[in-house]
């Protein structure tokens, strides 16, 4: 009940809402599918707000249980106080728990330790009593023993300094006062390590400092990239003079005394050797986690985009993989992503066979009926358009696009792409992708480790399971917002959907390769180790386009189809009109009803209704295909091409903190600066802008020494986007 109050605070959500959402989670309900078929039991939570509360539920069971151990491990020593334990159970997060139970912990034998054995601790005490009168030295000479090796004034007090250092540093109050100041008043500072010789990319941070509650989080992965390379040496400064009063005034003593002196000394032993240290490996960590955390939402967001790009259908590709030195690999593959021919030519250097190259691929057009190329975009890429550009001029109806062929060579080695194409060498499988990513982004994507797919900032500087785990989220809510054709997904595509693992998805697999075509969707109950349970997460997510049932290649879940089938009933059609001529009438006729009637009517509630009738509406519809195609082409430019002013159409190929980065047909990306996507501020680029974009630029700035091109979306009288 605690955690609820929390949640629902925090969250500002429904109290009975939130309980009866956690059973769910708790009963081992998918998120998916609860998002899309519970959504009279969450009030319409949808994903993004399902996880932030799994998140924060699990996040506050962690804490409770550690709560429980530490007052479990202090009790041990007889230590617990009733003050102490709810101060520890009233603490709202982790580091302050940790903080409380600092001066209980076992610590490695440290100075106040030693001090400690040698029977310091009560001179320690009296230096620090407010009501003490006497003079240090003369406290100190009665500790004087030579027998536990305190043989002068000086080691008895230097003893008594270690101790007091350590219980200001074990101050749990104090920590976070420190803690606060070094946030709002704390500034990072970097510089160059050692001379550098060569450019690097951490230029700007040579001579750097900026406060810490400003460093926005693409700089606080910089920086720690800087470091972690051995290129930058990193500072945190903090308000020094400020945390040493505030701690002599929590230690308060007899001032101008004696006593007063060696607590100031030892408060700054304290601050300088544990606390600051201590207080910038916590701080550091912080910015990293708000840096983390940014460019995993940023690729997080950039992966859903790409993922959810419109699928290029009925179109016979042929794939190109370009290269120098090995060859352009090519791959033919006809609408349903079969491959037809596969081969490789050489236009480029050092063979330089371009003819032959030109009468390779017009031979597999008009072999195959081509309409459409995909070229990847690495290595050889901006040549290779060249070529086609030089070659589409005489075959009528022919375009071509530029693919992002990012992880396709993690694919190639893969061993899904290993037992797909036994037969083809790694760049062949290469080819292959490239086409098939263009028809279909999602169903081959998925094939590929989600932080290869190369959009998004600083990935790789990231915690690696906690990118893995926000990224497999975004490719389940992908795939299930799309559905999943049982009968030609792939396991890779199936063991994303809800309640499905690799083991089941590859049982559907071989359940449809023995008994042949999956004709409903009860059939999957079947299939070995797939039970009830995973049966109910992911039939609603299942489609099947040639079914016994026209609701199976519906989002309709099978526990909704009689209200379904009452519902058409009431308005005078049955299930097979979804596939007849009646439809277009059907889809007025689904518009046209009192929904707060109708589910009074079939005992359903009112979002269920809403989506059961949106599904009817468009049967088998792939959302997907209401999105912007991608850009086709039919000629390419060249950097010596660009003018500053030139006006071009253009595809958002990453979108990151300070803007967006465009593919214009160049062999570089140009960048839209933040400030130059339109008129209006914004605080992101993600406020307006998504991968997968067509949006129209304007050349700024072209910087042929460094390759770069800057762009611009604020067009004289026009509005973007």
């Amino acid at each position: 009940m605690e955690h609820l109050d929390i949640l629902a605070k925090e969250l500002g959500w429904h109290k009975g809402k939130l309980e009866k959402t956690i059973a769910l989670l708790d009963e081992g309900n998918t998120i998916p599918f609860i998002a899309r078929y519970r959504k009279e039991v969450t009030g319409e939570m949808d994903e993004t707000m399902l996880r932030t509360l799994s998140e924060r539920l699990q996040y506050l069971r962690n804490l409770a249980k550690r709560k429980e151990e530490i007052c479990s491990a202090i009790a041990e020593q007889g230590k617990l106080t009733d003050e102490l334990q709810q101060k520890i159970m009233a603490a709202a997060i982790l580091q302050e728990v940790e903080d409380l139970y600092l001066p209980y912990k076992q610590k490695r034998r440290t100075r106040a330790g030693i001090a400690k054995e040698k029977g310091l601790e009560p001179l320690a005490q009296q230096l620090l009593a407010p009501e003490n009168q006497e003079a240090a030295d003369v406290l100190a000479q009665a500790y004087i023993n030579e027998e536990l090796e305190v043989n002068t004034l000086e080691e008895a007090l230097s003893g008594a300094r270690d101790i007091i250092a350590e219980i200001i540093a074990d101050d749990a109050d104090l920590r976070k006062f420190i803690r606060d100041m070094a946030w709002k008043q704390g500034v990072l500072s970097s510089k160059a390590k050692k001379e550098q010789t060569e450019a690097t990319p951490y230029e700007m941070y040579y001579a750097y400092e900026e406060p810490v509650k400003k460093m926005p989080p693409h700089r606080i992965l910089a920086i720690n990239r800087g470091e972690n390379e051995d290129v930058l040496a990193v500072k945190l400064q903090q308000p020094e003079e400020i945390v040493l009063q505030h701690i002599l005034k929590q230690y308060a003593v007899q001032k101008n005394s004696s006593c007063a002196e060696q607590v100031a000394e030892a408060a700054q032993d304290g601050f300088k050797r544990l606390i600051a240290p201590a207080i910038e490996r916590e701080i550091r960590n912080e910015m990293t986690e708000i840096g983390e955390k940014q460019a995993i939402h940023v690729f997080g967001q950039n992966l859903h985009s790409l993922l959810l790009q419109a699928p290029v259908k009925g179109h016979t590709v042929l794939g190109v993989d370009p290269g120098f030195r090995t060859g352009c690999k090519l791959a033919v593959v006809d609408e349903t992503g079969k491959v037809l021919e596969v081969g490789v030519m050489y236009p480029h250097p050092p063979q330089k066979k371009y003819q032959e190259a030109l009468n390779i691929m017009k031979a597999m057009i008009d072999k195959w009926q081509v309409d459409l190329i995909a070229i990847g975009n690495g290595t050889a890429s901006r040549e290779s358009e060249a070529l086609t550009a030089e070659l589409i001029k005489s075959c009528p109806g022919v375009q071509y696009t530029i693919v992002s062929e990012a992880g396709a060579s993690v694919y190639s080695a893969s061993p899904l792409a290993k037992e797909e194409f036994p037969d083809y060498d790694l760049s062949l499988r290469s080819a292959v992708s490239i086409a098939r990513r263009l028809q279909d982004p999602l169903a081959e994507l998925v094939k590929i480790e989600p932080k290869a797919v190369g959009v998004g900032q600083y990935q790789h500087d990231v915690t690696p399971k906690k990118l893995d785990e926000t990224l497999t989220a975004v490719v389940e809510d992908c795939v299930n917002a799309v559905g999943v054709e049982v009968n030609t997904a792939s396991s890779a595509l199936l063991q994303y959907v809800a309640g499905l693992t690799k083991s089941t998805a590859d049982g559907i697999i071989r359940y449809r390769n023995e008994q042949g075509k999956i004709t409903e969707r009860k059939e999957l109950l079947k299939v070995p180790r797939l039970g009830p349970k995973a049966y109910e997460q992911c039939a609603g997510f299942i489609r099947i386009a040639d079914g016994k049932n026209p609701l199976d290649n519906t989002p309709v879940h099978p526990e909704s189809f009689e209200a379904a089938e009452k519902l058409l009933q009431g308005l005078g059609y049955q299930t097979s009109d979804l596939q007849s001529e009646k439809q277009s009438q059907l889809k007025d006729a689904l518009a046209a009803v009192n929904v707060k009637q109708m589910a009074e009517q079939l005992a359903v509630g009112e979002p269920t209704l809403r989506d059961i009738i949106a599904a009817l509406q468009k049967p088998g519809r792939d959302p997907r295909e209401e999105l912007d195609p991608p850009l086709l082409r039919s000629d390419v430019l060249s950097l010596d091409d660009l003018q500053v002013g030139m006006e071009l159409m253009g595809t958002v190929r990453n979108v990151v903190d300070f803007g967006v980065f465009v593919d214009i047909g160049v062999k570089q990306d140009g960048l839209v600066h933040i400030s130059q996507i339109g008129e209006k501020f914004i605080k992101h680029p993600m406020e307006v802008l998504s991968v997968g974009d067509i949006v129209k630029v304007s050349v700024l700035e072209i910087d042929k020494v460094r390759n770069r091109i800057a762009l611009t979306m604020k067009l004289k009288g026009e509005q973007n986007k």
